[in-house]
């Protein structure tokens, strides 16, 4: 799955943790365990009473056995939405 990656580097993506996180931002590297290297990003936190909080966090670590998905961001539809109003359950963390 690394390779699969490749594609991926210095593009914005979106990695759901298996904690439950949402962190956005650019992906700068990764190696053959998926740890990655995230440039200028966020994570964002979901509430079901209030918009999305988005929390800077700027250079990003994953380990990758802490990854459950990792996809591409639509830039263009990413900047049409006003998260300030969107809301939602946050994820649960993944059982094993």
């Amino acid at each position: 799955m690394a390779s699969e990656l490749e594609g991926y580097v210095d593009q914005i993506v979106n990695v759901i943790t298996n904690d439950g996180r949402n962190i956005v931002g650019v992906l700068k590297g990764y190696d053959q365990c998926i740890n990655i290297i995230l440039e200028d990003c966020h994570e964002r936190v979901f509430s079901p009473d209030a918009g999305v909080e988005q929390v800077v966090l700027g250079l990003y670590i994953i380990r990758g056995d802490n990854v459950s998905v990792i996809g591409e961001v639509d830039e263009d539809e990413d900047i049409g939405i006003d998260y300030s109003k969107v809301t939602g359950e946050p994820l649960k963390p993944v059982v094993h």
